[in-house]
């Protein structure tokens, strides 16, 4: 390319050339309304999937009941949900989306190019200058890499002083450390007063801050003040990480709780050994709930300051929509060393703050905060409300076969049994089926008015419900009470008797078996919103 040049005295120049001017997108698109009427500002605005172009973040929207300048503020994957920053009025109709701009900047190789001055103030003789390092100048060959190993660290930040330095990344300073990248990506940060704890998908590591070790000649580690920012990376013993649920992650004073989701196993960090808490009786538990989770689910763990839990909180479909059953809420209690309960309720979000216990959940798009142990309705979450129940397992001399004939508790009233079934005796041919013969009880039926038993059984009733009265004298059907005990006959619903039994089902009492699984449960009627308390369960029985 010629260049002439007039200079009025003797200089050095340095011709420039811009950079390459970036592409900017002018093709627009349209979309169909499905929503109709008033959309607020920010709220979500479904569209058809077919259509033109697709609408992007920033475009400007026009079209019937749609003022001017209207900008898109948020759209999902499908480009089917979008948001926007003013109000709108709908109809089913097309409308069209565009860009502010009228078009795309132009780049011409002939053109793009700029004088300057290579000398300071122009002046003769003085100090001449280089290219030296610019600021604005683009590298030709830029290219984002993501690291997802490693970390990078900025200046200072003093709000007393107000030194604010965190949006400088010296490339003269060694500002960057990697932790092995075959341990996966980085999920999790946490400071602990002059470490820092690095969690990633596969390995959990320890990093010193602001301070190096060194080693002496019998390799003992020294601790000593340096210039690193982030110093030696050391990795925790065992392989275990956080896989990609950094939710999980929850810290009370020394301990840390997290999920390793890949290995189906709940994990405490305390005094730098970590613990499979998982192992606490719940393996197959975890293994089952753990590995179904898709995804879309989520795992969340907090640690309620109130009751000295972590919670922690299993959704493996969705985090934002009703999952059914699906989802499992429960708590780990590091003084009796075990998982002490299921909850009903299913958060969005789960924090502790000055000694109480919250969580948020999303209800008709309005998140909603709710403290926790304040409400006077007891298992009442969320506005619903559900019984609590309790499963364990009767089993005495484990090696005799037994007949439970009465089962007992010491508590509060209004407990009921609704299942109490014997171990299984395997499968026997029958008639070319394979039956796997159990003993079952539960308690009686009975209408609405004083009647002898009919039918077969269903529970056995608490001591309220299952009171009635017969010839002006009162019954209970179920649990009956002396001296502040609980007690009630176990009857037999056995339906199919086994080989050579004569006499099974409800013409006897109690059931025959090695171990008897028992369910509890809170029953509709007795004082719903009070206190139920269940201190111990037994059983009397007698030895076949």
């Amino acid at each position: 390319m010629p260049l002439t040049l007039e200079v009025s005295y003797f200089n050095s120049y340095y011709m420039k050339r811009l950079a390459d001017v970036p592409y900017i997108p002018t093709a627009g698109a349209d979309r169909t309304a499905v929503t109709t009427g008033v959309v607020s500002a920010g709220s979500n605005a479904t569209f058809g999937s077919s259509g033109l172009g697709t609408p992007a973040i920033g475009m400007v929207v026009s079209g019937a009941g749609v003022s001017a300048n209207t900008k898109i503020t948020s759209v999902n994957q499908t480009q089917t949900v979008m948001t926007f920053d003013k109000d709108v009025t709908l109809t089913a109709t097309a409308y069209n989306f565009t860009y502010a701009w009228v078009g795309p900047q132009v780049s011409n190789p002939d053109e793009d190019w700029y004088i300057e001055e290579s000398r300071i103030r122009g002046g003769y003789n003085n100090t001449s200058t280089d290219y030296g390092v610019k600021a604005y100048i683009v590298e030709e060959q830029d290219a984002q890499v993501r690291r997802g190993s490693s970390l990078i660290y900025s200046g200072i930040f003093n709000s007393r002083t107000g030194i604010n330095q965190t949006n400088q990344f010296s490339v003269a300073d060694e500002i960057t450390r990697s932790v092995d990248p075959i341990s996966g990506s980085i999920q999790k940060l946490f400071a602990e007063d002059t470490n820092l704890l690095i969690f990633q998908e596969r390995k959990v590591n320890n990093a010193l801050i602001d301070k190096d070790a060194i080693f002496t000649a019998e390799g003992s580690a020294i601790t000593t003040s340096g210039k690193l920012v982030i110093g030696q990376i050391t990795p925790i013993a065992g392989n275990w990480g956080i896989s990609k649920d950094p939710l999980s992650f929850a810290v009370y004073g020394y301990q840390k709780y997290f999920v390793d989701r890949n290995r189906n196993a709940v994990l405490r960090l305390a005094g730098g050994n970590i613990t499979e808490i998982s192992n606490y009786g719940m393996i197959d538990f975890f293994r089952d709930q753990l590995s179904a989770v898709t995804s879309t689910g989520v795992i969340l763990g907090a640690y309620d300051n109130y009751n000295q839990n972590y919670v922690l909180s299993i959704q493996p479909n969705n985090r934002y929509e009703p999952d059914g059953t699906a989802y499992k809420t429960l708590t780990f209690d590091e003084r009796s060393k075990g998982w002490t309960s299921f909850f009903t309720y299913k958060p969005d979000a789960m924090f502790s703050s000055q000694g109480s216990f919250y969580s948020a959940k999303d209800e008709s798009d309005n998140s909603r905060i709710f403290k926790h142990y304040t409400n006077q309705t007891r298992n009442s979450f969320y506005g619903s409300t559900s019984s609590s129940s309790i499963q364990f397992v009767f089993n005495p001399s484990p090696n005799n076969v037994k007949t439970f004939q009465t089962i007992n508790y010491e508590g509060t009233n209004g407990w009921e049994v609704t299942s109490l079934v014997s171990d299984e005796t395997g499968f026997d041919s029958s008639g070319g089926n394979w039956i796997n013969h159990i003993d079952t009880a539960t308690g009686s039926v009975r209408g609405a008015t004083a009647a002898p038993l009919t039918g077969n059984y269903a529970r056995i009733y608490s001591y309220d419900e299952g009171a009635y009265t017969e010839d002006n004298i009162q019954y209970r059907a179920g649990f009956d009470r002396k001296q502040n005990k609980y007690m009630a006959v176990i009857p037999n619903n056995t339906q199919t008797p086994m080989p050579g039994e004569v006499v099974f089902g409800n013409q006897t009492t109690g059931i025959k078996a090695y171990y008897a699984t028992v369910t509890m449960k809170t029953d509709a009627t007795t004082d719903p919103n009070g206190l139920k308390e269940l201190f111990a369960v037994s059983s009397t029985f007698a030895l076949r």
